[in-house]
């Protein structure tokens, strides 16, 4: 009991203390730190008033290590004096340059502030060769993603500096033949193939990737590369890509008209092919045609059609035996399983038969003979 008001006593002693400290302070977070050989680096100080009148107070650099360069910059410029006011404070940043042929080891800086009857100094050391490696990270929100062909696959990832030194990151891809890959930063509309990343940055990117419409469903794999020097990160995306067929119905010849005899079964060649991304199932035949008329095909039905795969099928159009010549429209249809469907319009031309012609031709040399015979023998009379 009696420790912890001990303790108790002094911690309030402390506070005491601090609130009743009058003079100038100047610190930095990281007053030592490990640094890699030939790395520049940025110190931010902070120099405050604690209690004195309003004045200037002049800055110098007491300790530099023969060889470094050291400056003290304030608002973008070389500062050599702040003016602070009452309980006032100053920002500045400490910019440390090494030799070109800098060994590893222990160096020593020592920054003072003198003015308002006070004088403050920080002292800073730097170790070279103790910086940490540098290193790259990818990480994806949600790295596995799922859709059509027709979409765009857009993934979340972060890319992290996990080093401690800023780094230009070059972006790669490894993706199957047709994807396109892009990155963009986020809330940014420009694309990159590089960006540079600060010491200890974290980065967020728009991946978005497009397939070819004709891609088929599957499960496909992406992987993504950060590179910067020896630092390197990989990430694996995947893309579930759901597939839909699109049945297309078409004339062998591509030609949406020709001629039919009446009462006879006139073929017309049909393709159906499968321009979708998943097999087109149970496809059946079907025609609006003429009242008299008859439309059969061969085949009837399809069990199965492949993506990218095609099929020939005869539909067979018979006219009425009683049609009149002219022209009539007859639509050719194919449905199946997944909503699929098409439909095409074949203008067909209603001819008659040449052998009923010739029957016609036949009739009327009998009647011009029978005439004859009959003008021939009862004419005189």
């Amino acid at each position: 009991m009696v420790h912890r008001l001990l303790v108790l006593a002094w911690l309030a002693l402390g506070v005491a203390l601090a609130q009743g400290f009058r003079g100038l302070s100047l610190g930095t977070p990281y007053p030592e730190m490990g640094v890699q050989p030939g790395e520049s680096v940025n110190l931010t100080l902070t120099l405050k008033n604690h209690g004195l009148p309003p004045g200037v107070v002049r800055l110098s650099l007491a300790e530099v290590p023969p060889g470094w360069q050291a400056s003290l910059i304030g608002g973008g410029r070389l500062v050599r004096a702040v003016y602070l006011a009452p309980d006032g404070e100053a920002t500045l940043t400490l910019r440390l340059q090494p030799p070109k042929e800098v060994k590893p080891g222990t160096y020593r800086f020592l920054v003072r502030a003198e003015g308002l009857g006070q004088t403050a100094s920080l002292p800073i050391a730097l170790v070279v060769g103790q910086g940490l490696p540098q290193r790259l990270s990818l990480e994806a929100e949600l790295p596995i993603l799922k859709g059509p062909p027709t979409s765009t696959f857009r993934y979340r990832v972060t890319l992290k500096n996990e080093s401690d030194r800023d780094l230009l990151v070059s972006l790669e891809y490894e993706a199957p033949k047709g994807f396109q890959v892009t990155f963009t930063p986020a809330f940014s509309g420009q694309q990159v193939t590089s960006l540079p990343v600060k010491a200890g940055e974290s980065k967020d990117l728009d991946v978005e990737v497009s397939l070819p419409k004709d891609t088929k469903a599957d499960t496909y794999a992406v992987t993504l590369r950060a590179l910067a020097g020896e630092a390197k990160a990989e990430l694996g995306l995947t893309l579930e890509v759901t597939g839909r067929p699109e049945v297309r119905l078409n004339t062998k010849e591509g030609r949406l008209s020709g001629q039919v005899t009446a009462g006879r079964e006139n073929p017309v060649k049909l393709v159906v092919k499968n321009e979708g991304s998943a097999p087109a199932k149970n496809l059946s035949f079907s025609a609006f045609e003429p009242s008299g008329w008859e439309v059969k095909f061969e085949p009837d039905k399809l069990e199965a059609l492949e993506p990218g795969q095609e099929k020939e099928v005869t539909a067979r159009i018979k006219p009425s035996a009683k049609a009149v010549t002219g022209d009539y429209m007859v639509t050719l249809s194919l449905s199946g399983d997944d909503g699929v469907s098409a439909s095409l319009d074949y203008r067909a031309t209603v001819v008659r038969s040449t052998l009923w012609g010739l029957v016609g031709v036949g009739l009327m040399a009998v009647a011009l003979l029978v005439l004859g015979f009959a003008v021939n023998r009862f004419g005189r009379r």
